[in-house]
């Protein structure tokens, strides 16, 4: 059986997330659902990360094995037309047959992660869902300073999720950077592996850096506290994207 890699985009917002649930429609089943209006075949997809309610994507990997081969480009569009006409917010960005071995999760090197800030007096409303609105001035500079406490290998217990399946709470950080541009303050992460909230932690946190209620010192302490209940507040869904997954 020919397997193939599908990059993926979606908007997050009508979804319980990207793993198939009983309790609303997700993206995966979405996407298994527009292969078996195309073949006829009842598949089960891997993903490269699983992404939460609300959450969005850019370039989600994930791979399939179909019984016959199609050629890349017809998979990727055939595959669009029935999303299109299921109206998911989901488009097939690439498709391309690979090796057997290929495993969207399991071979992946690392992961990238953006996490988007507009920090402005006005509501959002061409961003809305697609962005954190913060009301109040945020520094930008002081944010990063307090990212790079994160970055390395850490125990990242303060900044998981209580109910995350993780074996270890043991992750290296390779990139932490914060940006900014205009209203837009930009939170980049690079790992191989991220823990469930991580990210979100980081940026809840991050944000009380930029308000000035936390210091460098602070967001050190609540590293190495490893206790859940010394991270800041879990910033909202919708302003986090997996951006692309390198392999």
């Amino acid at each position: 059986m020919p397997r193939y890699r599908l990059v993926i985009e979606y908007d997050g917002t009508p979804y319980v997330g990207w793993q198939r649930q009983e309790n609303g429609p997700s993206v995966q089943g979405a996407v298994e659902k527009a292969i078996l209006s195309l073949t006829g075949e009842t598949v089960s997809i891997r993903g490269a990360g699983r992404t939460d309610s609300g959450v969005h994507a850019m370039g989600q990997v994930a791979h399939a094995d179909l019984s016959r081969a199609w050629k890349d480009h017809t998979l990727r569009n055939a595959l669009n037309a029935h999303l299109a006409q299921a109206d998911e917010r989901i488009s097939i960005l690439d498709a391309a047959q690979v090796e057997d071995d290929f495993d969207a999760r399991f071979s992946a090197l690392r992961r990238h992660y953006l996490y988007r800030i507009i920090c402005r007096r006005a509501p959002l409303a061409l961003e809305a869902h697609r962005a954190w609105f913060v009301a109040k001035p945020l520094d930008h500079e002081a944010m990063h300073a307090a990212a790079q406490v994160l970055v390395g290998k850490h125990d990242f217990t303060t900044f998981r999720a209580a109910q995350c399946q993780a074996n270890s709470p043991v992750r290296t950080i390779d990139r932490l950077d914060v940006s900014r541009t205009g209203d837009l303050i930009e939170i980049r992460a690079t790992a191989q592996s991220f823990l469930h909230n991580q990210i979100r932690s980081f940026a809840g946190t991050l944000k009380l850096a930029g308000e000035g209620k936390w210091s460098v010192d602070d967001v050190r302490a609540a590293l190495e506290a490893r206790d859940r209940k010394a991270c800041g507040p879990v910033a909202p869904p919708e302003g986090l994207y997996f951006l692309q997954v390198d392999y």
